[in-house]
């Protein structure tokens, strides 16, 4: 059903050697608004030049937001990128903190980007609740969350813990080009039957 569409991007991005927490970390936050075919190619022009804490704070931020082209706010994104590569460096030994804690205190980390880094980077289980995933599993009837942080609550007591890493991985590209926004492709669609279309009013 998603045979030759883009994979997500921090899975992509692990499978080409760029699997380190400090990487997965960055690209996360560079994913943030933007679309996995953009992430993908704007973090591997990044890692082209610099893949580490200290890498990164060689740059200065003119060059770093030239890096970033492409992606959505690179401004901001390349002040928040520095400034936790300088507190991954100052206060943790060069090392990423491997708790959902210890990465949302740096600015510009919210659950999503935490989860995606402890997920796909340290493997721990971590459901990590996009815009896909979150209407996905709204519309499915699996959960009833107004929220990405209610879904991945909901979530979190409903999913078995084994699949907690990969949900994001499948259900980002089949909600990118399967379960649209609007008009998702519901008679195409292999799991139909056990979908209950939650707020589906207009389908293809």
């Amino acid at each position: 059903m998603l045979e030759g569409h883009p994979r997500a991007a921090m899975f992509d991005l692990r499978d080409r050697g760029h699997a380190s927490p400090f990487e997965q970390l960055v690209a996360s936050l560079i994913s943030a608004r933007t679309r996995d075919e953009v992430t993908t190619p704007v973090c591997l022009r990044l890692f082209a030049v610099a893949r580490t804490p200290a890498e990164i704070v060689a740059l200065d931020e003119p060059r770093l937001v030239t890096l970033l082209h492409g992606a959505t706010f690179p401004e901001p994104k390349a002040r928040d990128i520095l400034a936790l590569s300088r507190r991954i460096l100052d206060e943790n030994d060069g090392e990423v903190p491997g708790t959902m804690e210890g990465l949302t205190a740096f600015r510009g980390v919210g659950p999503k980007i935490a989860a995606l880094t402890l997920g796909v980077a340290f493997g721990h289980e971590a459901i990590a609740v996009d815009i896909h995933v979150h209407r996905i599993v709204n519309r499915w009837g699996i959960v009833a969350a107004s929220t990405p942080e209610r879904t991945m609550t909901a979530l979190e007591a409903a999913l078995p813990r084994r699949y907690w890493i990969e949900i994001n991985e499948r259900l980002v590209p089949f909600g990118k080009f399967v379960c649209t926004g609007e008009r998702p492709r519901c008679s195409s669609c292999l799991l139909l039957d056990m979908c209950q279309q939650v707020g589906v009013t207009a389908a293809r």
